[in-house]
């Protein structure tokens, strides 16, 4: 990859731009949906309390890959986490190590940020190379649990219900 990549978080809202680039990207790299739409990502992002928190990798003019990500804590681990919920690598700079680099700037970010020690994310049973790829950072499946989502409707009758 010719030139530097540098890293830099997302706090304005050109960078804003080129992270919802990024997501778009990866959403049509793994055949998914990408239903953010910008208002959402901002207010998550460079919203007031910031529910995210994004970087990029560039290269140049070039937005070369990208990371979502949030705070977590485990009382089983009795530490801060980061969760990082999306990561994208521009294919021509797949390979050459970027999703590493950009994964250690997360890390050392959410360490500086809110003393987070360790990394989780998900990836989908059928991403074999994204799999591979994070076995061979070290990261392990959590067999123990099982992922539960509780949908925008029924969060909101839980929330009716409950009172």
């Amino acid at each position: 990859m010719p030139g530097e990549v540098v890293f830099a978080p997302v706090a304005d809202a050109a960078g804003l731009a080129r992270l919802d680039a990024a997501l778009r990207a990866l959403s049509a790299d793994i055949a998914e949906d990408y239903a953010t739409d910008r208002a959402a990502l901002e207010r998550a992002v460079l919203g007031p309390v910031p529910a995210a928190h994004g970087c990029l990798a560039l290269n140049g003019a070039d937005t070369v890959g990208a990371a979502l990500y949030s705070p977590n804590f485990s009382t089983v681990r009795g530490a801060a986490g980061i969760y990082v919920s999306d990561l994208w690598v521009a294919r021509a700079a797949r390979g050459q190590g970027l999703g590493a680099r950009l994964l250690a700037q997360v890390a050392r970010a959410g360490g500086a940020c809110w003393g987070a020690t360790w990394l989780r994310l998900a990836a989908y049973h059928h991403s074999r190379d994204a799999l591979a790829f994070y076995a061979r950072l070290g990261f392990t499946p959590a067999d123990a649990q099982q992922e539960l989502r509780l949908d925008p409707e029924a969060t909101e009758t839980l929330i009716r219900r409950a009172g």
